[in-house]
C-alpha cells in the first residue's frame, strides 16, 4: 500500500481528500503546516508528498525547497496542489522542487494520474 504525506491546513480540504485516497488503497498520513510536513516526511518517509502551497509557519514553496535539499527526503516526489493557476504558477512550484503540480479544487482522476506515474517512476 503506497503510502503518501497530505501537507494541508484546511481541515475539509486535507478530510476529504484523505478520505477518497484511503478508498483507492492509499495509506495517507496529514501535516498541518509546511515544517510539520518536513519533519513527517524525515520520519516518516512517504513514497509521495501532496503539498499544498499556501500553508502556516512555513510555505510550500519553501518546504519543497528543504524537503529536496535534505538527502534524506529528497528522493520523495513531491506534487504542489495550489488553488494558484495563473501563468507561471507551475513553472515556480517546479523551481521550487516539486515534481509537479495540480490545481484546487482537486481533480481527484487526474491527481491519481499524476500520483501512479510519480510513483511508477520512482519504483524505476
Amino acid at each position: 500500500m503506497p503510502k503518501l504525506l497530505l501537507v494541508e491546513d484546511n481541515e475539509l480540504n486535507a478530510d476529504m481528500l484523505t478520505r477518497r485516497l484511503a478508498r483507492l488503497g492509499y495509506e495517507v498520513g496529514v501535516a498541518t503546516d509546511g515544517q510539520a510536513g518536513i519533519d513527517r516526511a524525515a520520519a516518516d518517509r512517504p513514497d509521495l508528498i501532496l503539498m499544498d502551497m499556501n500553508l502556516p509557519v512555513l510555505d510550500g514553496w519553501t518546504a519543497a525547497r528543504r524537503l529536496k535539499a535534505d538527502a534524506r527526503t529528497r528522493g520523495i516526489p513531491v506534487i504542489a496542489l495550489t488553488s494558484h493557476a495563473m501563468p507561471g504558477d507551475r513553472q515556480a512550484a517546479l523551481d521550487a522542487g516539486c515534481d509537479d503540480y495540480d490545481t484546487k479544487p482537486v481533480r481527484l482522476d487526474g491527481l491519481v494520474g499524476k500520483i501512479k506515474a510519480l510513483l511508477g517512476k520512482a519504483a524505476t
